[in-house]
């Protein structure tokens, strides 16, 4: 599976103890891996639960109904939906992972499920195994994938002045578990997108369909340039926006428009984008890949489309290349009509039941 879109990893230090170890290794482990995650095209992003300061769970409902009032609740959802995996770096403490570890694993629900979580441990004499091994025990449940690839630091051995022993075999051992968790990452991510909020089951078996946002600029200018190409060919021009935009100008418009994306094996497949200017709504950028063609997605998008317009639009306009018969059979069978044609483009227009043209009554007598 392709994807553009960067993987983002959270550096989790999980001990709030004042003067703890972590947020030193965190570094060190952050500093050691970065190089590599230049070149694998990941974020990491570090983050310290003594920094978060989440009381002891304090939400009514329960986490698996993702109904959260607290706002320091809210956020940690936020921050945990916004990253694809996780590196813990816990100490042990008596055989098991840190309370603040256990405390914020169980705030949530949702936004654990299908991200792998590697762990970076330190401690005494198991060097902090069995806090990861408790902590496997509850990641599971969560549905988060725990990874194989550790790093696991006796105190003893690998901490000097407070500080990580700098040696090949620990940095090769922390570059392996990045590696790991984006490949995890990176195959996990179908089954994260169809939990997605706001994805609902889409027109075709395996299918998923969601809102899109700015951070889904990467992909859909893959499928743009992958679309455009038989627009280029039956309208004999290159000079096609979607061709020829690029990942920052889509992302651009991704914030304008509200855009719908159906995926299908965590790949995107299809789109079609909406906007309301009055009491018109416009669609454009109705997308569906070269091998799903046939299936009726372009249809079942175009009619969702006009769904998503809303009440008291009464008009609905788009745009296609002239020489694009495909487009312009699908369009007139679903009742859009062709209002002019100028510089080798056609729009096309479709009143809604609420600006249809009435039939003036007959006289009676």
């Amino acid at each position: 599976m392709f994807t553009t879109s960067p993987a983002r990893i959270m550096v989790l230090t999980c001990s709030t103890r004042p003067g703890s170890l972590g947020p030193a290794i965190a570094d060190w482990f952050t500093v050691t891996v970065s190089p590599l995650a230049a070149r694998l095209g990941v974020e990491l992003r570090s983050l310290s639960l003594a920094e978060l300061a989440l009381p002891f769970l304090d939400e009514e409902e329960h986490p698996s109904s993702g109904i959260y009032r607290r706002p320091h609740t809210k956020r940690w959802s936020e921050l945990v939906d916004a990253v694809d995996g996780f590196i813990v770096v816990t100490p042990e403490y008596n055989y098991g992972m840190p309370a603040p570890l256990k405390n914020a694993l169980d705030y949530l629900g949702r936004e654990w499920a299908w991200k792998p979580m590697g762990f970076i441990s330190y401690g005494n004499t198991s060097a902090g195994t069995r806090s990861v091994q408790h902590t496997k025990e509850v990641a599971t449940t969560l549905r988060l994938v725990p990874l194989g690839a550790t790093v696991a630091l006796r105190l003893q051995d690998a901490i000097v002045g407070g500080r990580v022993r700098r040696s090949p075999r620990h940095d090769a051992a922390a570059e392996g578990v990045l590696r790991e968790a984006v490949r995890v990452s990176r195959a996990l991510r179908p089954l994260r997108e169809a939990l997605r909020e706001g994805s609902v089951e889409g027109p075709v078996p395996g299918s998923h369909t969601r809102v899109m946002t700015p951070d889904d600029a990467g992909e859909v200018t893959v499928l743009q340039r992958c679309c455009w190409v038989d627009e280029a060919v039956d309208n004999d021009s290159l000079a096609l926006a979607p061709l020829r935009e690029s990942v920052d100008e889509v992302a651009c418009w991704l914030d304008r428009w509200t855009t719908t994306g159906l995926w299908r094996g965590g790949r995107l497949i299809a789109m079609v984008r909406v906007r309301r200017e009055g009491r018109i709504g416009r669609i454009g950028r109705l997308a569906v890949v070269p091998d799903m063609r046939g299936a009726g997605i372009g249809r079942w998008l175009l009619r969702r489309a006009e769904g998503d317009l809303g009440a008291g639009c009464d008009r609905i306009e788009l745009s296609t290349g002239a020489g694009s018969a495909r487009n312009i059979g699908l369009y007139r069978s679903e009742g859009f009509v062709i209002d002019a044609e100028e510089d080798e483009v056609v729009h096309l227009g479709k009143a809604l039941p609420g600006d249809l043209p009435t039939t003036p009554a007959l006289g009676v007598g």
